[in-house]
């Protein structure tokens, strides 16, 4: 049976339950405890089986064709995260207006190394708040319930892949809309690690990688591969100063296998850090291969773009804790590196090894405290951006996204580290994404900047961890 690569993706997804997330939560803000309930094996396969009957045939129908205008008439305002796709974005908004002569969109972005959260509530209080906005998990729907309009109505909710929703639930009323389905390692240079004679695609376990990373830094140190990459200096960047990189998604490692999912960790008064002496050693693993291995403090002024696109875009770094998502950023400064990369699963030893996080990053969200003529526009626009033909083609060939809808058809990632997703999503070798059901900013602002404080050498790790820990607690009280 011929089965598509985005059909795979979900199959994959839904098969292991990691990107069921939160669960219906129909709960209130004090957090009541839900059980969450594990499919097993026997009904995961014929789950499998079902999904790859469904997936032979392409399903447009639900899509919306028409290129026809709404006419509605108004200006909206859209603040958002994602840096990588801030120019496409602002073109997807440039078409949307060609065809609503009526419509003018705003947009501005703030993410990469700026706080979001801290911005949009900044936002949040002034006159002018956005029409369109990001949401994480369900304690972004429990912050901003009165600024969220219920989208159960809108079209798309039945083309969403089953599960993708849960995060975004409460008392049956759905608030957001998934953003893409993504997933993180290192993200690495195929042709540096050939060229030191390491096959990097088999690096599963932590002490495999290791051993690799090791073998790389002697020859990078001796100098073998000065005239093949002139710029190269080490084998890891590692931007400590972005509390999101250290906090949500070195953290998940480790919270991942704590908690069995989103809702797990939503409903959790304490964090036990079961697996945080592991967390450590992938932290120390990282900073032992940068050019800062001596002086790991000064990793807290190296940010998202130093590592990005003046690190592994001009192949000063071999490798990356970063996801699919950092492809545009690699493409804009050098196309031909852009193609030459490859994701390695990062490892929690001996616990969870050879696994790719995979999951919804984000919602968008419609602000209920706009006026409804403003709300018509805002769904209107996000209907046409994931559901129309033209908009499915921005999403997945100018966003990079792998689309977090079914009625998708053929359409599937081109790029190299989309693709590297897909496989492991296919492979089953993914683990949990629970990081939006931390206490609010506590991944960020209070993980992040502990482990900071770790780094910075102002705190023991047990000191950071305990930190952290006790946080965790005052917050779910």
């Amino acid at each position: 049976m011929k089965k598509r690569v985005l059909a795979l993706v979900l199959m994959g997804v839904m098969t292991t339950g990691l990107l069921a997330g939160c669960g219906n939560q129909n709960q209130s803000a004090d957090n009541q405890s839900e059980d969450a309930s594990k499919p097993e094996a026997d009904n995961a396969e014929a789950d499998v089986e079902d999904a790859a009957d469904e997936a032979d045939a392409p399903d447009v129908s639900d899509a919306d064709t028409s290129d026809a205008s709404s006419g509605l008439e108004g200006t909206i305002d859209i603040f958002q995260y994602k840096v990588e796709i801030n120019d496409a974005l602002k073109a997807a908004t440039e078409q949307y207006m060609a065809l609503n002569p009526g419509v003018t969109i705003n947009l501005e972005t703030v993410g990469g190394g700026d706080d979001y959260g801290a911005a949009l509530r900044t936002r949040m209080q002034a006159s002018d708040q956005p029409e369109i906005y990001n949401i994480g998990g369900p304690q972004d729907v429990i912050d901003w319930e009165a600024n969220l309009a219920d989208l159960s109505s809108e079209a798309w909710i039945g083309n969403t892949v089953d599960g993708l929703l849960d995060d975004v639930i409460k008392n049956d009323a759905v608030y957001g809309m998934p953003l893409a389905i993504e997933g993180y390692g290192f993200v690495y240079n195929k042709e540096i690690f050939e060229a030191a004679g390491i096959d990097a695609s088999s690096l599963k376990t932590y002490d495999e990688i290791d051993q690799a990373f090791g073998e790389l830094k002697e020859k990078i140190d001796n100098g073998d591969l000065k005239e093949q990459f002139p710029a190269l200096e080490a084998v890891v960047e590692y931007p400590a100063k972005e509390k999101w990189v250290l906090g949500m998604h070195t953290g998940n490692i480790a919270l991942g296998q704590e908690f069995a999912n989103c809702t797990e960790a939503f409903n959790a008064k304490e964090v036990e850090f079961t697996y945080g002496q592991e967390l450590k050693d992938l932290i120390d693993l990282q900073v032992k291969y940068t050019s800062n291995s001596d002086n790991a403090a000064a990793l807290n002024a190296v940010d998202y773009s130093m590592q990005a696109g003046g690190g592994l875009a001009i192949e000063r770094v071999a490798a990356i804790q970063q996801g699919n998502w950092v492809y545009p950023i690699i493409d804009e400064v050098d196309s031909e590196v852009a193609q030459k990369l490859g994701i390695i699963p990062l490892p929690l030893k001996g616990v969870s090894e050879g696994n790719t996080p995979v999951g919804v990053p984000m919602y968008w969200a419609v602000n209920s405290q706009s006026d409804e003529n403003e709300q018509a526009i805002a769904k209107d626009f996000l209907n046409w951006l994931y559901q129309s033909d033209e908009g499915m083609q921005i999403v997945v060939n100018d966003f990079g996204f792998i689309p977090p809808f079914t009625n998708y058809g053929d359409a599937k990632p081109s790029d190299p580290l989309g693709q590297a997703i897909s496989e492991a999503a296919n492979a089953g070798t993914i683990a949990p994404w629970v990081f939006n059901g931390c206490p609010t900013s506590w991944a960020e602002n209070v993980l992040g900047a502990e482990i900071q404080s770790y780094l910075g050498g102002d705190k023991s790790w047990d000191e950071a961890i305990e930190s952290a820990k006790q946080n965790w607690k005052e917050a779910r009280q």
